[in-house]
């Protein structure tokens, strides 16, 4: 195939051919190899980041698959974003991962890529990555873990530990049973089986087409998971031979596809932030109110955790998502001819998808929970917008007013949150500052605030939360999050005061501070921003991070950059 990008490295009869060849040979392969299409694996294996720390094994079922086809697999490592293990938050390296991704597939001979991706960030930063690059790529998921097991009943990752945090607050779990948990919660290979950021954007890959049908709630540890890497090696050497590019793939079309099924999904509110940034890298337009207007309506189909009680091995057995795409397209909601990396359209992927279990996976027409998507919220605290995820909502506080504790920080917040003399009660509204895109930095998973222990002791589970930070994919309740701008750049959050009157009105799409204009003018010119980091990455994240409504992403990453032309080595 004289049109391979890897050509311009090994197809050379001169000093550089020597060299590019002679060096790889040291590894064993012999002069054949290298004229067939080179395929780079790119690996977000770590021993640091669980949830991919299968992905060893998973790329040697991915080479099989590209030998099989005739290819050359090539792995290659890249950071790894272990959002458990990871400090401050894994999201202030998401977009330093992505540029590690594209200047690795830039700078070396790759003609066509499989991305393997699992935890929360690795997925959108490989996929942002890549979309820069332009050549062609397939997605593959590592899988989620197998459903958690406790004391007779169904755990679920991130969700439980929420759970059974606050019964440890209200007295009603001893400590020791709470330690007990750790190792039934996570029994296995993978990631979150809950539909938290990692199942979510799973969802987003197969519902986006980048990925082979299935790709989403296969577990980590089912056989079946092997069977689809090494079906995706043999599909991106085909997807090379046609030049079937990300870009191809990667549509307005898709992108919608993606909106449509997250509400269906019940997905986490950080799809939102993720998948604006994918469009902004391959040219597409995408914003806030285009998550409002096309899912905030849909109804949320899948009874899973931690809008539901299922868990994703459920899900598999269920169907998986080719069930729930179906139930899209059958009511007109899918954009049927969107074209994914196998070559169908997503609705030829689909169309016989069979349910066997409706406890799960609920028809369009008896959804488990009607307009559930993700609703985009607007006002003077948040001129820019907000997000909320309704079904994880309690749904006697989607309409709410209430007296703002405000906490400026993190820190501030486990400082008080638990101070019996804290004045609060369940009718306040928590306030949370500094925890956007530059105020942690990094945009941690802070916003769902726990329950101050005096109102767990009482019964309360929910109250009315706001910030500029973003919350678990695993976590649940009234959470207002993303506020943007964010206090840090001295949005209107930064000027809210304890005391002050807050409206949440879900359905009107409001969050308003009760503070006039001539009040809020005042607090501003007494307002100082707090200091930045001052070197290294936090630094250059900090200088150039945009807000959240933005994707958060980097302000000179913004924009498709083209496929890569190698540059002679002369």
């Amino acid at each position: 195939m004289s049109n391979l990008r890897s050509r311009a490295w090994y197809g050379r009869n001169d000093r550089d051919g020597f060299t590019h060849r002679s060096w790889m040979k040291n590894q064993g392969w012999p002069h054949d190899v290298f004229s067939r299409p080179v395929i780079g694996i790119c690996n977000t294996w770590s021993e640091l980041n669980p949830c991919n720390a299968h992905f060893r094994e998973l790329a040697e079922w991915v080479k099989r698959g590209v030998w099989e086809a005739g290819g050359f697999p090539l792995e290659f490592p890249v950071m790894s974003l272990g959002e458990s293990q990871l400090r401050p938050t894994a999201m202030l390296f998401r977009n330093l991962a992505s540029m590690d991704v594209e200047e690795s597939i830039r700078g070396n001979p790759i003609d066509g890529v499989v991305l393997l991706m699992g935890c929360d960030k690795t997925t959108p930063s490989l996929l942002m990555g890549a979309a820069s690059c332009d050549l062609p790529t397939i997605g593959l998921s590592g899988g989620p873990m197998l459903n958690g097991k406790f004391h007779g009943r169904e755990l679920g990752s991130g969700t439980g530990v929420f759970q059974m945090f606050e019964q440890v607050g209200a007295g009603k779990m001893p400590l020791s049973e709470f330690f007990e948990a750790e190792s039934c919660m996570n029994r296995s290979k993978g990631h979150c089986m809950t539909m938290g950021t990692a199942s979510t954007m799973a969802s987003m890959v197969e519902a986006l087409g980048m990925s082979l049908p299935g790709n989403a709630a296969i577990p980590a540890v089912d056989a079946r998971r092997n069977t689809l890497a090494q079906l995706t090696g043999r599909r991106i050497v085909q997807m090379v031979r046609d030049d079937l590019r990300i870009s191809k793939i990667l549509t307005r079309t898709a992108m919608e596809n993606a909106i449509f099924n997250n509400a269906a999904i019940g997905g986490s509110t950080n799809a939102v932030i993720h998948l604006i940034a994918i469009a902004r890298r391959v040219g597409v337009p995408l914003g806030l109110d285009d998550w409002d207007r096309l899912g905030s309506g849909l109804p949320c189909l899948l009874d899973l955790q931690p809008s539901g009680k299922h868990l994703m091995e459920d899900f598999y057995y269920a169907g998986g998502l080719p069930v729930v795409l179906r139930e899209l397209g059958e009511a007109g909601v899918l954009h049927r001819e969107a074209l994914t990396v196998n070559g169908h359209s997503i609705w030829e992927n689909v169309a016989n998808a069979e349910c066997w279990n409706r406890e799960v996976i609920r028809r369009f027409a008896e959804p488990f929970k009607s307009q559930a998507g993700v609703a985009v919220l607007r006002g003077n605290l948040a001129p820019n917008g907000a997000v909320i995820k309704p079904s994880a909502a309690g749904p006697h506080l989607l309409q709410h007013t209430g007296r703002a504790v405000v906490f400026e920080n993190i820190e501030e917040f486990h400082a008080r949150v638990n101070d019996d003399s804290l004045d609060i009660d369940e009718d306040c509204v928590m306030v949370l500052k500094n925890c956007g895109p530059r105020g942690y930095p990094g945009m941690a998973e802070v916003g769902n605030m726990p329950i101050p222990a005096k109102l767990l002791r009482k019964g309360i589970t929910d109250m009315v939360r706001v910030s500029d930070a973003r919350m678990s994919g695993t976590a649940y309740g009234t959470v207002v999050l993303h506020v943007s701008p964010e206090a840090t750049v001295g949005g209107p959050l930064a000027l809210v005061h304890s005391g002050d009157m807050i409206t949440l009105d879900v359905p009107g799409r409001l969050i308003q501070l009760g503070v006039d204009d001539a009040t809020l003018s005042q607090r501003r010119m007494q307002w100082t921003p707090p200091p930045g980091p001052q070197r290294g990455w936090a630094k250059l994240y900090f200088d150039h991070v945009l807000q959240a409504h933005e994707g958060a992403d980097l302000d000179f990453l913004v924009g498709c950059s083209g496929a890569p032309i190698p540059r002679d080595s002369h």
